[in-house]
């Protein structure tokens, strides 16, 4: 049986969400994503054109302007809660390391 779209975020995936909690168009998610990590996360035209379209199909984000090319975008209620759950997620891996290591281990 294939996997649920979705079920968990790349880190390109969370951060374009991330992202669309402010209106945007897709050179603004280009730029805000190095600037938001410190360069760690980058996202690729490609990948960031293919993310929106995957994204408006699955209701995750909306359509908010459209100007020629220029196309703006804002995250939906269900693009939040998905936001939400990678939130818990992650953050449950962070509290499963500490059982590991312990706290100064995280650091």
């Amino acid at each position: 049986m294939p996997r649920e779209k979705f079920q968990t975020l790349t880190e390109q995936m969370f951060y374009v969400l991330l992202c669309l909690t402010q209106e945007c168009c897709g050179m603004d998610i280009l730029d805000r994503v190095p600037e938001m990590t410190g360069g760690r996360v980058r996202v690729g035209s490609g990948t960031l054109y293919n993310l929106l379209e995957q994204f408006l199909d699955a209701e995750m984000i909306r359509e908010t302007k459209v100007e020629g090319r220029r196309r703006s975008y804002i995250l939906t209620a269900k693009g939040k809660e998905m936001l939400d759950k990678e939130y818990t997620r992650l953050c449950a891996q962070v509290v499963d390391y500490q059982k590991i290591f312990g706290q100064e281990g995280a650091q």
